[in-house]
């Protein structure tokens, strides 16, 4: 069988699968595996399959696949179960991170005042599978508050993300959720907050994302971004003001096993 993949690095540790890592040319592919790119299977006459490692399918074209009856592969439901509970362990890290990365500098032995954990205020955008879960793990350190489009009205949020510490996103990218966090939105953040996103990197305003940090207002932690490998012009700011993690929030190696089993 031979395998295409679309710069997803998600794979590599599997060695028992033939030919998986010596991808071919897309027009030689028979099997084709995506993360979160997007994918032109026009350019794939022999596909026969698609491969989705992660949970989000706004990257895969079903209408054309099925004109092409080109089977699509998702996660198991076990397999979804780890991306999940995994992603939802990984931005509970990053929103502590968050919180005590300023805590104190090494080098001049200097602490800075912070706040006691249980009276700060952290906001989960979006109650599917990541973001409940997310919200429960929170709740044990601080208190949460929740945002979803089909429990509350739009006009909610601009009052509970001001009174927020820490946002942290969980809604699924389309064409209704791309630039959902604005430079409207962001302008509610409070002074000193940050913003961390698991989700997709295109539901957040990149050039407003980097202005309000520039600023020296915000900082956010990301896992996701607009193109991966990420190079774009809010590198700069890494590490303190924008914490950068490659894509890694589900990539642990009981996920990488369920896949291969799933495979």
């Amino acid at each position: 069988m031979k395998y295409w993949k679309n710069n997803t690095s998600t794979l590599d540790q599997l060695k028992n699968i033939d030919g998986i890592n010596n991808p071919v040319e897309p027009e030689l592919a028979e099997i084709a595996i995506i993360g979160g790119k997007p994918i032109n299977i026009d350019k794939m006459p022999n596909l026969k399959g698609i491969f989705k490692c992660g949970v989000g399918v706004d990257n895969v074209p079903f209408a054309e696949a099925k004109k092409r009856s080109i089977k699509i592969c998702l996660p198991s439901e076990s397999t979804k179960e780890i991306i999940f509970e995994e992603t939802a362990n990984f931005t509970t890290y990053l929103i502590m991170r968050m919180i005590y990365d300023q805590s104190g500098d090494f080098a001049s032995w200097h602490k800075k005042s912070r706040s006691y954990l249980k009276d700060l205020k952290v906001l989960v955008i979006g109650q599917g599978n990541i973001g409940k879960k997310v919200k429960q793990k929170m709740e044990i350190f601080t208190k949460v508050l929740k945002f979803d489009i089909l429990d509350n009205q739009l006009s909610d949020l601009r009052e509970i993300m001001n009174e927020s510490d820490v946002v942290t996103l969980h809604i699924p990218l389309s064409r209704e959720t791309e630039g959902f966090i604005d430079r409207e939105k962001l302008s509610w953040l409070r002074d000193g907050a940050a913003l961390v996103n698991t989700s997709r990197g295109p539901i957040v305003e990149e050039d407003a994302l980097f202005d309000e940090i520039n600023s020296g207002r915000i900082r956010a932690a990301f896992d996701v971004f607009w193109e991966e490998p990420y190079r774009g012009k809010l590198t700069c700011f890494e590490p303190h003001q924008f914490l950068m993690t490659p894509h890694v929030s589900s990539t642990c190696s009981n996920f990488i096993e369920a896949i291969k089993d799933s495979n």
